[in-house]
């Protein structure tokens, strides 16, 4: 830590004996010369004296004088410049705790005042609003409100959806209707979010705020549709100022699109591919005559399973789009109608090969799976469920469920 240098401490002056030759007016040198040879003889004594005032009689006797007073103005001068500053550290410390007085002072005043109006806050229900005058109404409404704002504010939801009921009572404005969708919304309340801020939009259809916080509960019950919409509309009406909401329409859209795609890939029919494409694929497996007693001779009753297994394995021989679809429903009518005996895995490998080929992947691998539960011997069920493993990328699985 840095201390003050000490100051000088003054002395008395002094005498100093000098040959009183040099002080003589004898010779033809200067005294001034005389004191320079002389100084020059006693550098010591010179260096001692040095910034001192030095004084030389007549008398030979050369007096000097420490600089007490140079001394003594630099002292003055730095204490004055640490009395300012001290000053200036108080009179900013003083300044500094009446403003954090007069702050406390303000927040107790305006509590003192909050709480007052809170006491004061006027009864209010369906009887009492109707009774009031207009400018009652204006007044209790505005009352009510500051109240329900403070309560949110506090995180007092219940009191402020209270709060902003009875002010709602007294006046029917969307501000009120969106104060209390707000509450809703923090305790995720989204149908009451919804039906909250419709209402204050049926008040104000311009209104984005409530536009913006009725998307969001739209999104969150998973109304992209409608929660599109509103984002849409809040932007045109702000004029494209809002970024979030900008975004918000760019994100809806995708989930729009996704959910829109999934509702028409369900709703649409599954059809085979071309027919070249299914008689290549079945050629794809080595070809094998009916099983024994699906022949197209046997006699069999067309209403029964197995009728109807042997009329779709007659209608794939056709090889054509009416043909191979007829034989899908063939498969899936013999499996319905049962009494398959030892043909019911076989039927299972069928239905799963054309539900395979219509893209029920799903459906087709439980098909293909009963097929092999029920007859481990028939290899192309194996085959088949292993192929489409493949496709769905499992690939460690495949080859084990390929051997027989």
């Amino acid at each position: 830590m840095s201390s003050n240098p000490e100051l000088p401490v003054p002395r008395p002056a002094q005498p100093i004996s000098l040959d009183p030759s040099l002080t003589s007016g004898a010779g033809s040198a200067s005294l001034w010369d005389r004191i320079s040879a002389w100084a020059a003889e006693h550098k010591a004594v010179v260096y001692t004296i040095a910034g001192a005032t030095v004084l030389v009689t007549g008398a030979g006797a050369v007096y000097y004088f420490s600089g007490d007073s140079t001394s003594k103005k630099a002292e003055s001068a730095k204490a004055k410049k640490n009395r300012k500053q001290k000053e200036r550290k108080r009179a900013k410390q003083a300044a500094d705790e009446a403003a954090a007085k007069e702050a406390e002072a303000a927040a107790a005043k305006k509590a003192s005042v909050l709480d007052d109006s809170e006491e004061e806050l006027p009864v209010v229900d369906e009887a009492i609003a109707a009774s009031l005058t207009p400018d009652e109404r204006k007044d209790f409404a505005a009352k009510l409100k500051a109240a329900g704002n403070k309560a949110y504010g506090s995180k007092d939801y219940n009191r402020a959806i209270d709060l902003y009921t009875k002010a709602i009572l007294c006046k029917q404005d969307p501000v009120f209707y969106s104060n209390r969708a707000a509450c809703w919304n923090a305790m995720s309340n989204w149908d009451k979010v919804i039906e909250d801020t419709s209402a204050a939009i049926n008040l104000d259809n311009e209104y984005v705020k409530a536009l913006n916080r009725r998307a969001n509960a739209y999104e969150q019950v998973g109304l992209f549709s409608e929660a599109l919409l509103d984002y849409t509309a809040s932007c045109i009406i702000d004029a494209f100022r809002n970024e979030m909401s900008a975004q918000s329409v760019e994100r809806l859209l995708k989930k729009v699109a996704e959910k829109k795609g999934k509702e028409m890939l369900a709703g649409k029919e599954k059809k085979l591919p071309s027919p070249t494409f299914v008689s290549n694929y079945l050629q794809s497996f080595r070809p094998k005559p009916p099983p024994a007693g699906l022949e197209p001779e046997a006699d069999l009753d067309e209403e029964t399973g197995k009728g109807q297994l042997r009329k779709g394995l007659i209608a794939l021989n056709l090889k054509t789009a009416d043909g191979y679809a007829e034989a899908a429903q063939a498969f899936d009518r013999a499996l319905e109608l049962g009494n398959l005996g030892e043909h019911e895995a076989f039927a299972y490998n069928m239905r799963g090969t054309f539900k395979y080929l219509k893209g029920d992947n799903q459906d087709a691998l439980a098909d293909l799976t009963k097929s092999v539960e029920l007859d481990p011997s028939l290899t192309q069920s194996f085959i088949k469920r292993a192929s489409m493993h493949l496709e769905q990328g499992k690939r460690p699985d495949p080859l084990q469920l390929a051997v027989i």
